[in-house]
C-alpha cells in the first residue's frame, strides 16, 4: 500500500527544482486573456501544483479525454514500465492538443490516475522532464483499482484554455 503522506512530498521533492509558484501570478497568454495562478499566501505552498487557476477574456476551453499508452496503431507501449507507458501518454498528449491548436502552455488541469499499486516515481520523472520548467497547473492525482485496460498502468486526462481573438459582431 502507498503511503499518500509520502508520495506528495515525494512528488513536490521531484518537481521542487524545475516548478516555482509565486502568489497570486499573472500571466498574460495574449492581450485579451488573462491566466491567473492562484496560490494563496495563508495556505501551504507545494511547488508540485497551483491552488487555483482563473481564466478571464476570450478564450477556447479544450477538454482532452483520458489518454493512455496506446501508439498510432493501437498498441499498447511499455507493459508493465509506468515510465514508457507515460512517455506514450505525453506524446499522445501533445498530439491531441496539437489537433486542437493548443500547446502544453495552455493545460490549466491535469488528472492524473495511476493502477493502485504502482509507484508514480517514474512517471512523475518523465513528467517533469518533459514539462517540468513551465508554469504548473493545477494537478490531481488519484490511485485507481483499474484502468480501460489491465495492461494500461497511467491515464492522464485535462483541461486547457487557448486564447482567441475577439470575434467581430454581425
Amino acid at each position: 500500500m502507498i503511503n499518500a503522506g509520502r508520495f506528495i512530498g515525494a512528488l513536490a521533492a521531484s518537481v521542487v527544482l524545475a516548478w516555482a509558484t509565486t502568489g497570486s501570478a499573472s500571466r498574460e497568454r495574449s492581450e485579451s486573456v488573462v491566466v491567473r495562478r492562484l496560490n494563496p499566501e495563508m495556505m501551504h505552498r507545494n511547488p508540485a501544483f497551483t491552488q487555483a487557476i482563473t481564466v478571464d477574456g476570450p478564450h477556447r476551453v479544450v477538454y482532452i479525454g483520458g489518454q493512455n499508452a496506446v501508439d498510432a496503431s493501437g498498441n499498447i507501449v511499455g507493459k508493465g514500465d509506468i515510465a514508457a507507458q507515460c512517455e506514450q501518454v505525453a506524446r499522445n498528449l501533445e498530439t491531441v492538443l496539437s489537433a486542437a491548436g493548443a500547446t502544453i502552455e495552455d493545460v490549466v488541469k491535469w488528472n492524473i490516475y495511476v493502477l493502485h499499486g504502482q509507484s508514480a516515481g517514474p512517471a512523475f520523472g518523465v513528467f517533469q522532464r518533459r514539462w517540468g520548467k513551465l508554469p504548473p497547473p493545477t494537478i490531481s492525482v488519484i490511485y485507481v483499482p483499474g484502468l480501460a485496460h489491465p495492461d494500461f498502468l497511467i491515464e492522464i486526462d485535462g483541461i486547457a484554455v487557448v486564447a482567441q481573438d475577439p470575434v467581430p459582431r454581425r
